[in-house]
């Protein structure tokens, strides 16, 4: 795979598992993306490693493409983890962020309470 990744599994595991904690699912979107990209590339070269492999060039162009869309989709993980003042070392979401999601999430709640639909 050469995928040149700067986050792991695990690190991008963890950023979903901090989403669905802080209802903040915008960066786990693009994590999630990242580790399905990898599972598509991890198949293609598999395809590609064989003696015998038939449409060779159909396995390098989708090969390519998820490497492609992976760097940048990387990237924008990076911008984003830095617009939003993530710990990229802990990868944790920043503690006036996870306010934020927690203060939208009582307002929704209060609003379904009181039978706004959180309008």
């Amino acid at each position: 795979m050469d995928l040149r990744a700067k986050y792991g599994d695990q690190q991008l595991e963890h950023i979903i598992d901090q989403a669905m904690i802080y209802q903040c699912a915008c960066p786990a979107q693009v994590a999630r993306l990242m580790l399905a990209l990898r599972e598509v590339n991890a198949y293609e070269q598999m395809c590609l490693s064989r003696d015998d492999a038939p449409l060779r060039e159909t396995h390098h162009l989708i090969a390519n493409a998820t490497e492609e869309a992976h760097a940048r989709l990387q990237e924008c993980l990076d911008c984003v983890m830095d617009l939003e003042g993530w710990d990229k070392s802990l990868m944790t979401m920043p503690e006036a962020l996870r306010k934020l999601q927690g203060q939208e999430l009582r307002r929704w709640l209060d609003g379904r309470r009181s039978g706004n639909e959180g309008r």
